[in-house]
C-alpha cells in the first residue's frame, strides 16, 4: 500500500500540521513516510501545501505531481490541484469557501463545510483537524488511535490542553462523510 496525498490551503490554516500528524501516525504504525512542505514567503495568508506519502514499502522519491488524494482548504487549492488527482483518486474540499466546486467525473469528490463546522466548535483554527478526519474517513490509511498519538507528539506540550478540542474536530470531519 502506498498513498500519495497533498494537503493545501492558505498559510496559517494548519496544512503542514495535517501532513505532519498523518506522517507521525503512520510512523507509529511502522510505515514508511515522506513529508515535504511548501509555502510562500508570506507564510500566513500565502499559499501552503505539503505532500505526505505513506507506504508499507520504502518510498523512492518524495517529489510527485499526481496524487491519490488532494485535500483543499481554499478555492485556489481546488483550482490548482484538481487536475493533479490521479484518475480514480479523491478530492476532499471545504465547501464553505468553494466558489467553483470541482467538476471532474473520473475522481471521487467529497465536500464538507469544514469552515462552518469549525465555527460551530467555536474555533476556526480546528479546520485542519476537521479536514484530516474527513481524509482518514475516505482513505483509512492509519488508525484513529495513531492520529491521537501523532497529535500529542506534534503539538508542543503547552498546547496539550487543546488536544480534546482537536480530537472533537477530527471526529466531526470523520463522521460528517457518510461513506
Amino acid at each position: 500500500m502506498t498513498h500519495e496525498a497533498i494537503f493545501s490551503g492558505f498559510g496559517g490554516q494548519g496544512v503542514l500540521t495535517m501532513g505532519m500528524v498523518l506522517g507521525n501516525a503512520a510512523i507509529i504504525e511502522g510505515k514508511e513516510v515522506t513529508w515535504m512542505p511548501s509555502y510562500g514567503p508570506e507564510m500566513r495568508g500565502g499559499t501552503a501545501n505539503c505532500i505526505t506519502i505513506v507506504s508499507d514499502e520504502m518510498i523512492s522519491s518524495p517529489i510527485i505531481s499526481r496524487f491519490d488524494t488532494v485535500v483543499a482548504l481554499n478555492q485556489p487549492s481546488i483550482d490548482k490541484f484538481e487536475k493533479a488527482v490521479k484518475s480514480g483518486g479523491n478530492l476532499i474540499y471545504d465547501s464553505s469557501v468553494a466558489i467553483n466546486p470541482p467538476t471532474r467525473t473520473d475522481i471521487k469528490i467529497y465536500s464538507l463545510p469544514g469552515g462552518q463546522l469549525a465555527v460551530d466548535l467555536k474555533n476556526p483554527k480546528v479546520l485542519n483537524m476537521i479536514m484530516l478526519g474527513a481524509f482518514l474517513r475516505v482513505t483509512g490509511i492509519v488508525q484513529i488511535d495513531s492520529i491521537w498519538k501523532g497529535l500529542k507528539e506534534i503539538l508542543p506540550e503547552r498546547y496539550h490542553n487543546l488536544i480534546p478540542l482537536n480530537q472533537e474536530a477530527f471526529m466531526k470531519g470523520y463522521e460528517y462523510l457518510k461513506i
